[in-house]
């Protein structure tokens, strides 16, 4: 089955509370980094989509949804390989965003001295798709900062509004399920993947 739903918005927007919160409501299972971390045929496939061979059908097999990076550096491919799927970009401020980002994912892609040596194929992955297309090789804040605003822009001006869900994990449930045509469920909406959670995922992850 192609995928239904595509997420253009940067890890860090809430992207894990997305995916368990698609799943819940019949969408999974989600492909999300936490998917690729530990799978290295997933880190292949991701590695040769950066240089130009990606293979959206392989990659995505078994998926009905993906958010977070590596999709979100190729969105507008991948919306364009399934333009039946519906499209949400997860959002936040950008300065929020980018505090989230600089204490989490940015130290350990620049920090390459302590890559461990048996997850580095991940490693490089993770930098190939972040801070080369996702972030144009910047590493300042301004410069990411724009990135992260470039992506935003571009996701809101090229997909059509009946396709388009911008969402934040505070909005709740009822935009998210009116969006998809899906019931509100009476639990309340995921809230995951603190800081602490994010470290402890990617060295668990890392470690497999």
């Amino acid at each position: 089955m192609p995928l239904e739903i595509i997420g253009a918005g940067f890890g860090r927007t809430g992207t894990m509370s997305l995916k368990r919160a698609l799943e819940h409501l019949g969408f999974g299972p989600c492909h999300h980094m936490s998917e690729v971390i530990s799978n290295p045929e997933q880190t292949r496939l991701w590695m040769d989509a950066t240089a130009g061979a990606p293979d959206f059908d392989r990659i995505f097999a078994g998926f009905t949804s993906a958010v977070d990076w590596p999709v979100a550096a190729f969105w507008s491919q991948v919306a364009a390989t399934y333009p039946q799927a519906k499209v949400i970009l997860s959002s936040r401020s950008a300065e929020s965003w980018y505090s989230s980002f600089s204490e989490t994912i940015l130290g350990i892609i620049l920090d390459r001295e302590k890559w461990p040596e048996q997850a580095r194929p991940w490693f490089e992955m993770l930098h190939e798709v972040i801070l080369g297309r996702s972030l144009g090789g910047r590493t300042d804040r301004d410069g990411i900062i724009a990135a992260f605003e470039a992506n935003e822009a571009a996701a809101r001006a090229s997909i059509p509004s009946d396709r388009l869900l911008v969402f934040a994990a505070t909005d709740g449930w009822a935009p998210l399920c009116a969006f998809l045509g899906k019931p509100v469920p009476s639990g309340p909406f995921p809230r995951t993947n603190a800081k602490e959670d994010f470290f402890k995922a990617v060295s668990e992850g890392v470690a497999a």
